[in-house]
């Protein structure tokens, strides 16, 4: 093997043409969602430590004296940088919550309400939903048991075109001078009608 063909095969091969084909991982994906998860990761420490430094503020300021200046100022200072970073690893991560969720933290409620409160109205539009599709099936069943007793044939062809358009054979059309029967091809054997056939969208 030739130093053309060893830095072929290094690379990752060549097409058959003699082209250079590299070969390449897809990974873009798993490192976005990586990055985003490091990023928020990032801000969670970032407000544990201004957790931390909150806390530890007001320990100082509840037994404050002469000798707490120079800590209170170390700690100010340390809560001002701590929160200027955290701002500025928040602008990297991409998060929406609902401003229903701040309300509730305001209120000094749990934030999972919102989730509770969310699928328990999704539940009853869902009822809701199915109790329409219900009336619109009894409907349909008591409209076809009376046009089945007052027109017995023309609703046997309409459940000849149901069956036959859910099994994917193709209906047709045939004019027979005054009017236009929609039939299926048992019928057009039967009654040997003679016209123009075409498709029939079902």
């Amino acid at each position: 093997m030739d130093k053309s063909q060893n830095a072929t095969a290094a690379t990752g091969g060549s097409g058959g043409n003699g082209v250079f084909v590299p070969q390449t991982n897809d990974t873009t994906g798993a490192t976005v969602v990586d990055d985003s998860k490091q990023n928020l990761n990032e801000v969670n420490n970032s407000i544990q430590k201004i957790l931390g430094l909150i806390h530890q503020l007001y320990l100082t300021v509840s037994s404050f004296n002469a000798a707490s200046q120079l800590p209170l100022l170390q700690r100010l200072n340390a809560l001002v940088i701590e929160l200027d970073k955290m701002a500025k690893l928040s602008e990297k991560c991409n998060i929406q919550v609902p401003m229903e969720v701040f309300n509730l933290i305001d209120d000094g409620k749990n934030p999972d309400e919102f989730t509770r409160d969310v699928i328990n109205s999704c539940i009853a539009k869902n009822q809701i939903t199915k109790g329409k599709t219900d009336i619109f099936k009894s409907l349909r069943k008591y409209l076809l048991e009376e046009l089945d007793q007052t027109f017995p044939d023309e609703v046997e062809s309409y459940r000849e075109i149901r069956a036959a358009s859910a099994s994917g054979f193709q209906l047709f059309t045939y004019d027979t001078g005054n009017k236009t029967a929609c039939t299926s091809t048992k019928h057009i054997t039967e009654w040997g009608y003679e016209g123009q056939t075409g498709a029939l969208n079902v």
